[in-house]
């Protein structure tokens, strides 16, 4: 493959006693013993499809030159996912100056070089949810949730962003049940979320919706057990849906744990 272009290779070899150059089969040998030890030797790889070629080899050049291209391939996809990171972090620097043009240019150069970067979606789902541009929010944190799927703090922005456009004085869209199923999947991931126990409830409460308040505050207090404010927000969810039973009940356990907690913490 003596064309301009071709790919190169240097592989050392062995000398052979009288400093002569190896020939072609005495080369193939040497980088196939090399391959079989040391398989992701891209150099050694193309150097041996080049061989494999000049032999009239063409099926062996042709296996050896796809192993090449995988190889390199995985190597810029790697250079690809690095070089954005450097970029998302830049975009966080300025952003942390409070330059947000200069991040958010910063943050889109990083996704143009690799699309799936954490960092950069979080960050531009961050930066037009200030703006209020939720629409533009709404893509990034879409995005962001289809990548870390398990990650309850992008679930919680994404259900901020669907309660914001829900606003008919911001949006037509009809949002308010992706916001809230939204909400449902940050408390899935992270029981002891409040403040998403603390947002759904009063969506539910607007919305007539008091099973829910009530199921989402009693799952708060159980499990955030030494957090005053879940037990005010429940007690408070029970009194509006006049279980004044259930709410005496509730300040009957906020007092006794609080009082527990006293005896077993005295001041010294």
């Amino acid at each position: 493959m003596d064309t301009p272009g071709q790919m190169t290779s240097h592989v050392d070899t062995p000398a052979d006693p009288g400093d002569l150059p190896l020939s072609p089969d005495e080369e193939i040998a040497g980088i196939e013993q090399l391959l079989a030890s040391e398989p992701d030797d891209f150099q050694a790889r193309c150097r041996l499809g080049e061989l494999y070629f000049s032999k009239g080899r063409l099926d062996d050049a042709l296996a050896e030159v796809k192993k090449a291209i995988e190889m390199a391939e995985g190597l810029r996809a790697e250079m690809n996912r690095s070089l954005a990171m450097y970029y998302a972090n830049l975009g966080t620097i300025y952003a942390t100056k409070s330059m947000s043009d200069e991040a958010e240019a910063e943050f889109r150069h990083a996704l143009e070089i690799f699309p799936h970067d954490v960092l950069a979606l979080f960050n531009l789902g961050r930066l037009y949810a200030e703006k209020k541009k939720y629409l533009e929010a709404k893509n990034y944190y879409e995005r962001l949730v289809e990548i870390t799927p398990d990650d309850p703090i992008a679930w919680y922005n994404l259900a901020g962003v669907y309660v914001e456009l829900d606003n008919p004085q911001v949006s037509d869209y009809n949002t308010i049940d992706m916001g809230i199923q939204c909400y449902l999947r940050t408390l899935e991931l992270d029981p002891k979320h409040l403040e998403s126990s603390f947002k759904l409830m009063e969506i539910a409460l607007s919305h007539k919706k008091t099973d829910l308040a009530i199921r989402v505050m009693e799952s708060a207090v159980e499990h955030n057990p030494d957090e005053p404010l879940a037990y005010y927000n429940l007690i408070s969810v029970y009194d509006k849906c006049k279980m004044f039973e259930q709410a005496e009940e509730a300040r009957k356990r906020l007092k006794e744990r609080f009082a527990k907690k006293a005896k077993d913490n005295p001041r010294s």
